[in-house]
């Protein structure tokens, strides 16, 4: 697997409060040919795909607004035609951030319907820290609600919208012929996930929709995570097995009656937290996230 080292450092920020304090200017793209055409981006932020041809640039997420001349600069590395689309995973500004510039660039935006709306309302995200509207020029102007198909640079590439996951406006991309998939933040790779449960995601809704992906790939597909490295089924199989233990515990102390404090103090996945607690939620928020989702419905 060839690596063109053109970056280097992945950073987790969904808020644009994040992007305000960030000084991103040693960050470094690091691009990954993960198929013949089809690219990994990793930078500071989501990770990107990116699918290269004749057609021109498909881009999958778009990271931080400070880094679009650094993305838009790694793209003509592997890329002799300019950005024609930028797919967002969702809405979150760690993938968003860089539509302005890529608008700008002439690539067309594609989202879900969801997407379009948190972006162009400015909805809160968790913690209920407010964000601002998105520029008009940030906006996606193609939206879906549940499938979409390009036929594209040879390929047949195929968007769905799982059930509520990570948020209400995810969106699962499949190259059909290559066997890859780009997951957005429906997976992180090696981590306790992030399930942003005020813009609708739901930690049942996630383990759903890994099963459901599961069911469409093999041991050959190569799977583009929003966050960490680049995975096969395998890992994505190890993620959804800690998920249901993380559900298993919680939903048993749920049913003991423990409150979310009580739960979290009883630390029910210590034994974990060493392997999956290091990234951006810690054992903690991810036991406090599953109580809330599990008991969501009770409320």
């Amino acid at each position: 697997m060839k690596q063109i080292i053109l970056a280097g450092a992945v950073f987790f920020g969904a808020a644009t409060g994040a992007c305000a304090q960030r000084d991103f200017s040693e960050v470094e793209i690091k691009t990954i040919e993960v198929s013949d055409g089809i690219y990994m981006l990793q930078g500071a932020g989501g990770n990107i795909g990116l699918s290269t041809g004749d057609d021109g640039a498909f881009v999958i997420d778009d990271q931080f607004a400070p880094l679009a001349d650094k993305i838009l600069a790694a793209i003509d590395e592997v890329s002799d035609n300019d950005v024609a689309f930028v797919l967002n995973t969702h809405w979150h500004g760690d993938h968003t951030g860089g539509n302005e510039a890529m608008g700008d660039a002439g690539a067309h935006i594609v989202a879900h319907d969801n997407v379009r709306k948190r972006l162009k309302e400015g909805l809160t995200r968790a913690g209920g820290r407010p964000t601002e509207p998105a520029a008009p020029g940030a906006l996606p102007v193609i939206t879906f609600s549940h499938a979409l198909s390009f036929h594209w640079n040879g390929e047949k590439i195929r968007v769905w919208h799982p059930d509520n996951a990570h948020t209400d406006g995810d969106a699962i991309v499949f190259f059909k012929d290559a066997n890859v998939v780009h997951m957005g933040d429906v997976f992180f790779n090696g981590s306790y996930p992030y399930v942003d449960l005020e813009s609708g995601g739901d930690l049942d809704g996630y383990i759903a929709t890994h099963e459901k992906v599961m069911s469409k790939i093999d041991g050959e597909t190569k799977i583009i995570p929003g966050h960490g490295p680049l995975a096969a089924k395998a890992d994505l199989q190890k993620t959804v097995d800690i998920l249901k233990t993380v559900r298993s515990r919680v939903q048993a102390m749920i049913d003991d009656g423990k409150t979310e404090d009580e739960v979290a103090s009883a630390d029910p996945l210590a034994d974990l937290n060493g392997e999956w607690g290091g990234g951006y939620i810690n054992g903690e928020r991810m036991t406090r996230t599953a109580y809330r989702s599990l008991t969501a419905d009770n409320e």
